[in-house]
């Protein structure tokens, strides 16, 4: 009997530390990480080696039903797929997962967890969207800050007069070639 940790964040720019930190001192003696895969993807390489770790009479530890499953559908099979093979579910922020998911009523009330899970997560996005709108609509737009200033894109132009390629602007100015003709070609889209 064993007990499994599983982690997980979105994006390369997170950090899982603290959720790998938090199941290791759960007690999880090995905890797999996946870095840049969402949830709504089953084929997650670390998900993946660590549901042919599990073994009957395990404990797989997470920290939220989030962090396996990105739709209720998802996580209903998955804690019935895990319950079946006799590996025991426990979340860290969500204790009520502590349940027998082969009886009825643990099917409901992992059901009831797994949409309100799907509804956090739909929350986010919709916020996230929101908050993209309403920068742009004050003239703020993401992302990193371009390379190109204006003295660059105006000497990128007066080399590409001089009949410079792309890719001899691009080394001159130290950046890549789609940053030379994307800063080039959008000059002169709006002098149009």
């Amino acid at each position: 009997m064993t007990i499994v940790g599983y982690a997980r964040v979105s994006t390369r720019e997170q950090n899982p530390e603290s959720q790998a930190a938090e199941l290791s001192a759960a007690g999880a003696g090995k905890v797999y990480v996946d870095h840049g895969e969402s949830s709504r993807i089953a084929n997650r390489p670390e998900w993946i080696a660590c549901l042919d770790y599990l073994r009957e009479g395990d404990t797989l530890v997470i920290r939220a039903l989030d962090r396996i499953a990105g739709t209720e559908r998802m996580a209903i099979e998955t804690i019935r797929e895990l319950g079946e093979r006799g590996v025991k579910l426990s979340s860290l922020t969500e204790p009520f997962l502590d349940i027998d998911a082969t009886t009825p009523m643990g099917e409901a009330i992992i059901g009831i967890m797994a949409v309100l899970a799907q509804l956090r997560v739909s929350t986010i996005r919709e916020n996230t969207r929101r908050g993209l709108e309403h920068a742009r609509a004050q003239g703020r737009i993401g992302g990193r800050p371009s390379v190109m200033t204006a003295e660059r894109i105006e000497t990128a132009r007066k080399l590409r007069t001089e009949n410079k390629s792309y890719p001899q602007i691009a080394a001159i100015l130290g950046v890549s070639v789609s940053t030379v003709r994307r800063a080039v070609t959008r000059g002169l889209e709006n002098s149009l």
